[in-house]
């Protein structure tokens, strides 16, 4: 006996990817700097950063080994979603000004 299932019950399953998590996090950038610089984030699963920029100029979000890149206005905000993180240290880093706007995404 076969079990089917409805089209869009179906289509949901086939389409869902890791599960999101719960809360979106919010990284800061002020005097060139992120605050923090360490964030805690749950290990395998897909994560909202928000990178809210309260200099008057640019910045960027850059992390190689998230493979991510972006570019945050001044006084803007933007949102970059990564993982699922295996359990590990993650740099991240302002193109702009990468002696002072360092940090690390930590998946445990």
């Amino acid at each position: 006996m076969r079990l089917a299932l409805p089209l869009p019950a179906f289509l949901a399953l086939a389409l869902a990817g890791p599960a999101l998590a719960d809360t979106p996090y919010t990284l800061t950038i002020h005097n060139h700097q992120f605050q923090p610089t360490e964030l805690e984030v749950p290990a395998g699963k897909k994560i909202e950063l928000q990178v809210v920029n309260q200099d008057p100029s640019a910045e960027e979000f850059e992390s190689t080994e998230l493979h991510r890149e972006k570019l945050v206005t001044g006084g803007g905000k933007i949102t970059v979603y990564v993982g699922p993180l295996s359990p590990g240290r993650y740099e991240f880093f302002g193109d702009f000004h990468p002696k002072t706007a360092r940090g690390h995404i930590v998946a445990k």
